[in-house]
């Protein structure tokens, strides 16, 4: 299920029991995250703000992260807000809309 996803996406992450790899986190976090596990859609926010394993995007990162506070992550929407003041409002609503489109097709089209 979604929370042995998400421990595997942590484990690759930091590189606990096997080869750390932030490519292989974000595969796993990203299994999760379609699921609709808060805390996977709030690490993977955290994957695309900072680069790690996939190329930087802000609107991906707080999609995630809006996607995360949604479904009760309080860190994701603490993170979101951090993000929002380093976006332009086109960028924050390009973001909403993206983050409504996921949430609509049921995460097939995130």
């Amino acid at each position: 299920g979604e929370d042995a996803q998400y421990n595997l996406g942590n484990m690759y992450r930091k590189g606990e029991g096997v080869p750390e790899s932030d490519k292989t986190a974000v595969k796993w976090f990203t299994l999760a995250a379609e699921q609709g596990d808060a805390k996977a859609q709030g690490n993977l926010g955290l994957m695309y703000e900072y680069g790690n394993g996939v190329l930087t995007d802000n609107r991906r990162a707080y999609m995630w992260y809006n996607l995360g506070s949604y479904n009760g992550s309080k860190k994701a929407g603490e993170n979101k807000d951090i993000i929002a003041k380093d976006m332009t409002p086109a960028d924050i609503s390009k973001a909403q809309d993206m983050s409504s489109v996921c949430l609509e097709s049921n995460y097939t089209d995130c």
